[in-house]
């Protein structure tokens, strides 16, 4: 398999602002060369601004939350029960999408919080990272990756924070943040 049609394992992490745009952007650059992407995102269950606009890319970008409704407040000591089920079965929608081969981009979408927050164990998507196919390209988002995940991938880039509004009290705002 050349370099060109190879799947590589990217990390997108770090403090600031940007890591699922970028996933998303890969997404819809993907799209415009007519390939397929699967979005499972973790801890969220909230309506945003990309699940109606992947609606109108469909059957280019298929997205799947695995969070409950409005804004999540996991605790990493004694998650609760229903977030790690949560967290579980989208893991396994994904390997399922991964492992189909219909999609050239799946894309975890929060998943190094999910491991921050113990609902799901790095043991655990290592082992997926194992399964996914050469041609598979595997995006990984969320701050706090671990050094097992970051050491595992191909590429890994850290969004640092420098300024961010919200320090001036700016609230997440439609079509920007959510």
């Amino acid at each position: 398999m050349s370099q060109k049609e190879k799947g590589y394992i990217q990390v997108y992490t770090g403090n600031g602002k940007g890591k699922t745009t970028a996933a998303l952007g890969l997404a819809l650059r993907a799209a415009g060369h007519g390939y397929r992407t699967y979005i499972g995102q973790f801890l969220k269950g909230q309506h945003y601004g990309e699940l109606e606009a992947i609606k109108n890319l469909s059957p280019y970008i298929v997205i799947e939350q695995f969070g409950r409704k409005g804004f999540i407040h996991v605790k990493k000591e004694n998650p609760d029960e229903e977030d790690i089920k949560r967290a579980h079965i989208g893991l396994e929608k994904c390997r399922k999408a991964m492992l189909s081969r219909k999609y050239k981009i799946v894309i975890l979408d929060e998943i190094n919080v999910a491991i921050y927050f113990n609902l799901l164990t790095e043991k655990e998507i290592l082992d997926f990272i194992n399964q996914k196919p050469e041609e598979v390209e595997l995006i990984l988002t969320g701050r706090y990756a671990p050094e097992s995940i970051i050491e595992r991938a191909d590429l890994v880039t850290e969004m640092k924070e420098i300024k961010h509004y919200y320090q001036k009290g700016v609230k997440a705002r439609k079509g920007f943040e959510k």
